[in-house]
C-alpha cells in the first residue's frame, strides 16, 4: 500500500498556460493531473496548493473513490469550476499512478478496449467560404473523418472560432483586461448556411461536419438554425443556447432533428441530469478536467448510457496533453463513446507534455505504456513561465453584453 509523500503544482506557458499536479508516492511511483482552467488558471493553482496538496500527504494512492469522496463530499463549498478541476487534477494523477503500480494503461483499468482506435474531430475555419473550403481540405489530406467547421461573418470584425493560423486555435490573449467583440445574430444565420452548403458540396456526405454556436443563441433561434441546417445532416450542433437554464434545450428539440452536443463548461452530473432523462441531448462535451476526473465523468457516462447519449469530451487546447491522455483513457473503455475533440498542440507544448498517443487515419491511439501515458517535463516546463492571458468578452451592436 503505496501513501502520497509529495504533491506540488506546476504553472508553464508554452505557448498558453497550463496548470499541472503532480503526486509522488513513497515507493517512487508519479502521477500527473491536468488542472487548467482557461483565463482563471491562477485560481486552480492557488486552490490545489493552498487547500488540497496539505491534505493529500499520508494519503493511501490507491484509494481513488475515497479520496474523491473526501474532496467532493469533504468540502461544504463544493462544485464549480475552480473546485472541480482541482478533483480532476488528483483523480487523474491517482489513475496514473494506479495503472504504473499495475503496469497497465488506465484504460485497461477502467474494463479494457471497447474499440481500436478513437475517433476525432479538427477544427477548420476561415473568414470566407475559400478559406473554409481550403482549411476542410487540409484536414481531409490529413485523414479526418470528422471536421468542426466555423467561419468569418460578414459584417463583423471578428467571430469566435476563427484563428490566425493553420492548425492551432487559441482565443485567449494576453493583457489583464479581455478583448471585447461584436455580435449579430441576424448577419450569423443569414450567412452559415451558405459556408455548410459549401462545404457538404465539395466534400459530399462521407465527411462528417460539426458546427459550434458557442451559447449564443435563444431558444428559438436555436431551433430556426437547427431547422436551417437540417440538409446539411451535421454529426452534431454545439452549444447552441446557454446551458444554465436545461429545459431550454426542450424548445430546440421540439423544431429540429440535428443533432444536439452541449456541455464543455459543465462540472459535475447536476449540470446535465436533466438533458439526459429528458433526451434533450445526442452527445455530451463535458471534459474530463472540468468535471472532477476520470471517476466522476466515468459515472455519467454510465448515467448517459442509460438515455442513448454518447461521449463528444472537450477537447481544445485550452487543455494539456494530460487532459487527453485522461480523455482517451475514457473513450477507449466507455460502450457509448462518440466522437473525440482533437486540438493540435504546438511543438513547444508536445515537449513539455511527452506522450504515447498518437495520431493515424482519423484516430488518436492511446499507446499502452502503463498509467495515462503522459508526463510533464519540469525542467523544459520552467523555461515558459506563466503568462497573463484572458478569453474575449462579447457584446451585442448596441453596447449590450452578450454571452461570447
Amino acid at each position: 500500500m503505496s501513501r502520497v509523500v509529495e504533491a506540488h503544482v506546476n504553472v508553464t506557458c508554452p505557448g498558453r498556460n497550463f496548470v499541472t499536479l503532480k503526486l509522488v508516492c513513497d515507493d517512487g511511483t508519479t502521477g500527473v493531473g491536468d488542472a487548467t482552467l482557461n483565463g482563471r488558471e491562477l485560481a486552480v493553482e492557488a486552490y490545489l496548493r493552498e487547500h488540497v496538496c496539505p491534505m493529500l500527504i499520508g494519503r493511501e494512492a490507491g484509494a481513488i473513490e475515497d479520496t474523491w469522496r473526501y474532496l467532493y463530499n469533504g468540502a461544504y463549498w463544493r462544485r464549480g469550476p475552480v473546485t472541480m478541476t482541482a478533483i480532476a487534477a488528483v483523480d487523474c494523477a491517482l489513475w496514473d499512478i494506479k495503472g504504473k503500480q499495475a503496469g497497465m494503461p488506465v484504460y485497461e483499468l477502467l474494463g479494457g478496449r471497447c474499440r481500436t482506435g478513437v475517433t476525432v474531430y479538427g477544427h477548420a475555419n476561415g473568414e470566407t467560404v475559400g478559406e473554409v473550403l481550403d482549411a476542410v481540405q487540409t484536414y481531409v489530406d490529413l485523414g479526418y473523418k470528422a471536421v468542426r467547421v466555423q467561419a468569418g461573418i460578414p459584417g463583423l470584425e471578428s467571430t469566435y472560432g476563427v484563428s490566425r493560423g493553420k492548425l492551432f486555435y487559441e482565443p485567449a490573449e494576453g493583457g489583464l483586461a479581455p478583448r471585447e467583440e461584436t455580435w449579430s445574430t441576424r448577419l450569423y444565420l443569414r450567412s452559415i448556411g451558405e459556408v455548410l452548403g459549401g462545404v457538404r458540396e465539395r466534400f459530399g456526405h462521407e465527411l462528417e461536419l460539426l458546427h459550434d454556436v458557442h451559447h449564443r443563441l435563444s431558444p428559438i433561434e436555436a431551433a430556426q438554425l437547427g431547422r436551417l441546417l437540417e440538409p446539411h445532416q451535421l454529426f452534431w450542433l454545439e452549444d447552441p443556447v446557454p446551458a444554465e437554464l436545461q429545459s431550454n434545450l426542450r424548445v430546440v428539440r421540439q423544431h429540429t432533428t440535428t443533432p444536439i452536443a452541449i456541455g464543455e463548461v459543465f462540472n459535475s452530473i447536476w449540470d446535465c441530469e436533466q438533458l439526459l432523462r429528458e433526451q434533450l441531448i445526442d452527445y455530451l462535451r463535458m471534459s474530463v478536467v472540468h468535471s472532477g476526473g476520470i471517476t466522476h465523468l466515468r459515472r455519467i457516462l454510465h448515467l448517459a448510457e442509460l438515455y442513448r447519449v454518447r461521449s463528444g469530451f472537450h477537447g481544445a487546447t485550452d487543455l494539456s496533453p494530460v487532459c487527453m491522455a485522461a480523455a482517451l483513457a475514457l473513450d477507449m473503455a466507455i460502450p457509448n463513446f462518440g466522437l473525440q475533440e482533437y486540438m493540435r498542440h504546438t511543438p513547444e507544448t508536445d515537449a513539455v507534455f511527452p506522450h504515447a498517443y498518437t495520431f493515424a487515419d482519423g484516430y488518436l491511439l492511446p499507446g499502452d505504456q502503463p498509467g495515462l501515458g503522459v508526463d510533464l517535463d519540469e525542467e523544459l516546463a520552467a523555461q515558459y513561465p506563466y503568462q497573463p492571458a484572458l478569453l474575449p468578452v462579447t457584446r451585442l451592436p448596441d453596447g449590450t453584453m452578450h454571452d461570447w
